[in-house]
């Protein structure tokens, strides 16, 4: 009752429908009037021109029937087209409508087939939106179907906010200024786009683009509109890449950032810095077998990490000596005498403690310039050097944060396949509920574990402290942030039912599946208490095979969403290549 109060539409979704199905009664005829027959021969109606109605007996006024009279329009707006041209709107017309001529599709699919090149050169951008459209409600493929609903959805979308956007007295081609935006939340809790790093807008356009290649009839279409789209200095795409350009040149000028908030002042020596000069390293506060710290360690050695800094939470003499055989491995071992030198006692919460360490060797510097923050079972997958991404960070941005791709458990081994969140491919969260039918709707983008990423920080600024997922300073969290591209941070929460069953407790009372948890939208907590008390190991192991396992149904799924990633990971060689055998 009260989403039908609360609508601008009286009625609400029925009253909708109703209004729009008014719009679709057939076209009636009169005698001796018709649709054009399937076999209309079309190539020579490419150079036929379609004249003045008014000035044709045949065809002006008085009107017969609606098909006289959409025709009579059509023909008047389309002087001097060309017959094909016309022949393709009145298609259209007849093909909005609930009943049609039953050749009409097809007459439609032979003329895009047979004349798509033609109507290309010939049709306005109006009439390409229009088609496309059409082939959203009568395509003959499942592509056809699908890249028109999502052009038609697009465009329509444009043309509303577009309008909108008129009533604020700036012309479509003038960007907003950089200082004006109201903080305020978007609708459905949306997230906002991120000038500096946001994707939305790539995602889109490439999928659609790369979808359309699927279908030979389509794709020429769709692929004409998404260029005129991109190159069009009128749309909210070009206004956004300029306000980024702008943003850009800030950051450039003003070594302070730009960011509005609390940006930390990044240092001098950053700025120019080539890959080749740039140093990165890790921290890490670890408390695990020597195996999975040699797996950490020699993966990110064989990424380019010039320094590892790791602090064992649980004192190991005989790890340190092992590890500490390779020159980039720094060891600190966490013990009583190590806390009574800080000056603090050791903190209860081994969170606390991770960030305390983390921000002891963001302050010692390690002599890098940019300093990472992981856990033992999370892994670095970049596509180019680490190197040259970093060095690729706006000069105004004082941290970079990575996103997670959640590990899915193979049967046995290490990971191959690693799954994202809707939010980082783009996707709306509708889809998490077709990829996790009984838990999706439970799990903010489908993952068990968190959905944050974790961040580098630049070294050498005062008064920063290193947390679990972001960069402080004076004691609030910095604003001047980048989204690191080209790169996933694989998580391997959950790599097997055994692993995930061990430490489910631990993470209920002190890890992240706590109720008093930093993420309450998440459900973790709810969810896993509810199944552990009604359905005990059964409702448990349901959850990991939905969510975790690494099976073909579930790739299949995340695959069609762009929510997976293949990567080759191999961290037991790399340990071989860096240490040779474990003790």
């Amino acid at each position: 009752m009260s989403a039908e109060k609360n609508t601008p539409y009286p009625g609400g979704i029925a009253a909708i429908l109703t209004q729009m199905d008014g719009r679709r009664d057939a076209i009636d005829y009169a005698p001796g009037e018709d649709l054009p027959p399937y076999d209309t021969p079309l190539a020579e109606l490419a150079t036929q021109i379609v004249t003045d109605p008014d000035a044709d007996p045949a065809e002006a006024p008085p009107f017969r029937s609606s098909y006289h009279r959409k025709r009579h329009a059509l023909r008047r707006e389309l002087a001097g087209r060309s017959e094909l041209v016309f022949l393709n709107a009145l298609l259209i017309a007849h093909l909005r409508k609930r009943d049609f001529p039953s050749h009409a599709p097809a007459l439609f699919q032979r003329l895009w087939i047979e004349q798509g090149e033609a109507l290309l050169d010939q049709l306005d951008p109006r009439w390409l939106v229009s088609s496309v459209t059409t082939f959203g409600d009568h395509g003959l493929s499942l592509v056809q179907r699908s890249v028109g609903l999502a052009l038609s959805t697009l465009f329509g979308t444009m043309k509303l906010y577009e309008s909108e956007r008129l009533y604020s007295g700036l012309p479509s081609d003038r960007p907003h200024t950089l200082d004006r935006r109201d903080r305020g939340p978007l609708p459905l809790e949306m997230d906002g786009y991120s000038l500096s790093g946001g994707g939305l807008d790539v995602n889109m356009i490439g999928r659609l683009w790369l979808e359309a290649e699927g279908d030979p009839v389509i794709g020429p279409l769709a692929h004409h509109l998404l260029e005129m789209l991109i190159t069009d200095e009128r749309t909210v795409f070009r206004r956004l890449m300029t306000m980024r350009k702008r943003q850009a040149r800030r950051s450039d000028a003003a070594p302070k950032g730009d960011v509005a908030g609390n940006p930390a002042p990044v240092p001098a020596s950053h700025r120019g810095l080539t890959a080749s000069a740039l140093r990165w390293g890790l921290t890490s506060t670890i408390r695990a077998p020597l195996a999975e710290i040699a797996r950490f360690a020699a993966h990110h050695i064989e990424l380019g990490a010039q320094v590892l800094h790791i602090h064992l939470d649980a004192p190991d003499p005989e790890a340190e000596a092992f590890l500490t055989r390779h020159p980039a491995i720094r060891i600190t071992q966490c013990d009583e005498a190590y806390w009574r030198a800080s000056g603090r006692k050791r903190p209860e919460a081994h969170q606390v403690r991770q960030a305390f360490n983390a921000t002891q060797s963001l302050r010692d510097g390690l002599g890098v310039h940019w300093l990472g923050h992981l856990d033992v079972d999370e892994f670095l997958l970049p596509q180019r050097p680490m190197s040259e991404l970093l060095s690729e960070v706006p000069p105004g941005a004082a941290f970079a944060r990575v996103a997670p791709a959640e590990a899915l458990a193979p049967e046995s081994g290490m990971p191959q396949h690693f799954k994202t969140t809707h939010k980082h491919a783009g996707q709306p969260k509708s889809v998490l509920q077709e990829i996790y039918p009984t838990f999706g709707a439970h799990l903010y983008g489908g993952f068990l574990s968190h959905t944050s990423g974790k961040v580098f920080a630049r070294t050498g600024i005062e008064d920063t402290r290193l947390g679990i997922h972001t960069l402080k300073y004076r004691d609030e969290d910095a604003t001047n942030r980048h989204r690191l591209g080209e790169v996933w941070l694989a998580h391997l929460h959950a790599r097997s039912w055994e692993q995930f069953r061990a430490d489910l407790e631990f993470r209920k009372t002190l890890g992240s599946y706590r109720k008093s948890s930093e993420r309450p939208e998440m459900g973790q907590a709810e969810l896993l208490a509810f199944l552990s008390e009604e359905e005990g190991d059964a409702g448990l192991r349901a959850l990991f095979e939905e969510v975790c396992a690494d099976t073909p149904a579930l790739r299949a799924r995340l695959s069609a969403q762009s929510m997976l990633i293949d990567h080759p990971f191999d961290p037991d060689a790399a340990v071989t290549r860096t240490f040779g055998a474990l003790p």
